[in-house]
């Protein structure tokens, strides 16, 4: 018999241990080669395990379980042969039973019975769980199990609590769900509450007149989609007037390692995205020689690949800045956290119109405010309030400062 053993694979440098987040397939069942299996939790991404061989799967991990880099996780038979009729993966059988059921026209009541019955099954504690829940007294059915079907965890175990006295006010939904947070989320906790501590964290603000910006895409939005492909966005100007200004204030390109600081050459921008896992930070390489096409088209493609939950650790590894935008979900202002070992990172936030006086005139504008979070260990007052300047000046105009005085030639049409 041969059986191959599929070990944690290193999802990237520096990354020791991952967490089982779902299996994609039950024990006992065929699996194809290359066939997702797993999806895996680091404290970077989240990753599909794709089989090794064809054959028949048994698991040797639970969801949940932090596994280590090199640890078997399950074992695959490659001599098993691929179930054909009447063998039906352990996936799929449950789907067969109720027409057994009606084939043979048996009464409702025992129909209701089995489901009650495979329903208890599915909330069973695991064995480990049913000790603890023993032990302070709780019954299974008054915990929500977070594991496959519902089923009952060794660490849902250890988070239930015993009710408490008294009934519930007359009305009043008493529910409450505690849930295990991936390791992402934990790691991403335990980084920001790093940074707060380690770092001279401060803020600067300023405002941007995004008036000529919203000319430019407007004069030139359906010119640029049609010969493109992409769409001319707000965070291709924001990213190049970011690498303008720090070609002007090369501190704020720079990380502390121990007692030396390093400065970067080049400008490899961290741009925030939201995904279905959470906020991720794929990185823009060398963004300081990409044409405003050029950060479109690579700001759409890390985009879908983090939606898509296909981004790789690689892609996300590095950069030299961050930009975020919190704009997009409504935010006015707010104090960006630095992510590390990175110095600063600016903050977009939403266009508002509102008054404001243009040479003795009240006017109105499209405004936005950023805003600068940089540590003040590495980045003196001088150089943080100089290098947004430097950013709205560019924003304010355009043109002038990241279009060399041709707009057409700029973007390429």
């Amino acid at each position: 018999m041969s059986i191959l053993e599929m070990k944690v694979p290193s999802p990237g440098e520096s990354i020791t241990e991952v967490e089982i987040a779902m299996w994609l397939v039950q024990d006992g069942d065929y699996v194809e080669k290359d066939q997702p299996i797993a999806e895996v939790d680091s404290d970077k991404a989240t990753l599909e395990l794709p089989a090794e061989q064809s054959g028949i799967i048994t698991l040797k991990a639970e969801e949940g379980e932090v596994v280590q880099v090199g640890q078997v996780v399950c074992l695959i038979d490659m001599d098993a042969a691929k179930p054909e009729g009447a063998a039906v993966p352990a996936a799929e059988q449950p789907k067969e039973e109720p027409k057994a059921e009606v084939k043979k026209e048996e009464p409702a009541p025992a129909k209701v019975e089995a489901a009650k019955t495979e329903s208890y099954a599915s909330q069973s504690p695991s064995p480990a769980a049913k000790k603890i829940l023993d032990e302070k007294g709780i019954n299974a059915s008054q915990v929500t199990g977070t594991g496959r079907d519902g089923r009952i965890t060794k660490d849902d175990a250890v988070t239930a609590s015993v009710p408490a006295m008294g009934s519930a006010p007359a009305g009043g939904n008493r529910a409450q769900t505690t849930t295990k947070l991936s390791v992402l989320r934990r790691k991403l906790a335990a980084r920001l509450v790093s940074v707060k501590n380690e770092t001279a964290m401060l803020t600067t603000f300023n405002e941007v007149d995004m008036s000529e910006i919203f000319r430019i895409r407007k004069q030139y939005k359906e010119e640029f989609a049609a010969k493109h492909g992409v769409g001319l966005g707000f965070m291709s100007f924001f990213t190049k007037a970011v690498t303008r200004a720090l070609k002007l204030f090369p501190d704020v390109n720079a990380s502390i390692d121990g007692d030396f600081k390093i400065n970067y050459d080049f400008a490899d921008i961290s741009i925030a995205v939201s995904g279905p896992k959470g906020l991720m930070v794929p990185v823009l390489r060398n963004a300081e020689n990409m044409t405003l096409r050029g950060v479109e088209a690579n700001i759409k493609d890390l985009a879908t690949k983090v939606r898509d939950g296909k981004i790789t650790v690689d892609e996300m590894t590095g950069g030299t800045f961050t930009i975020t935008n919190g704009g997009v979900f409504g935010s006015m202002l707010s104090t960006p956290i630095i992510n590390p070992p990175q110095s600063a990172i600016l903050g977009m936030h939403n266009i508002i119109e509102r008054p404001v006086a243009v040479k003795g005139q009240v006017v109105i504008r499209p405004m936005m405010y950023v805003a600068m979070s940089y540590d003040h260990r590495i980045i003196d007052g001088r150089e943080s309030v100089g290098f947004l300047v430097a950013v709205k000046e560019a924003l304010d105009n355009p043109v002038e400062f990241l279009m060399d005085g041709d707009e057409r030639k700029a973007l390429e049409l």
